[in-house]
């Protein structure tokens, strides 16, 4: 009988263990809506990077179900405004492609002001990227805040 084969850990995922930060693997690809629709979408947050006009990069984390507020980024982080990367420098400014963006991996690489949406309080475990598409990680806001020297704040857009 073949054994079932092992799925090797994420760099993330590596990290988080070394540490100690208590985490669960999630397989899914988020891209895939079907995939999305088997774990509550409050509880999925994407990790997106963009560029203020005084702090340069800056990460904004918000749940796959809104949107973020640029301005709102933009005042609790110091800056007046901010704009998305452009998709084609995302990987040489954060390291990760489109869809694999995360936090961990970002602070271990850059000291980016990192700040997540204050709905993600509300839950025990919300889902983030583990760093490689498909891959994802289930992890207490205020320990991922914790290790990555994140903030909360409100920074959902209030329009849909």
């Amino acid at each position: 009988m073949a054994k079932k084969a092992k799925l090797k850990k994420t760099l993330v995922e590596q990290i988080l263990d070394k540490a100690g930060i208590v985490h669960e693997p999630v397989l899914f690809n988020m891209m895939d809506e079907k995939a999305r629709l088997e774990i509550p979408q409050a509880h999925i947050f994407k990790t997106l990077a963009l560029i203020g006009d005084k702090t340069g990069p800056i990460i904004g984390i918000v749940p796959l179900t809104g949107h973020l507020s640029e301005k709102k980024l933009a005042h609790v982080s110091g800056n007046k405004k901010v704009h998305m990367i452009p998709q084609k420098d995302l990987q040489k400014t954060t390291g990760y492609v489109h869809g694999a963006n995360n936090p961990v991996g970002i602070r271990q690489k850059h000291r980016f002001p990192i700040i997540i949406d204050q709905s993600s309080l509300e839950l025990e475990q919300m889902i983030v990227s583990a760093g490689e598409l498909g891959r994802s990680i289930a992890i207490s806001p205020r320990d991922l805040a914790n290790f990555v020297q994140a903030e909360f704040a409100d920074i959902l857009s209030d329009k849909f």
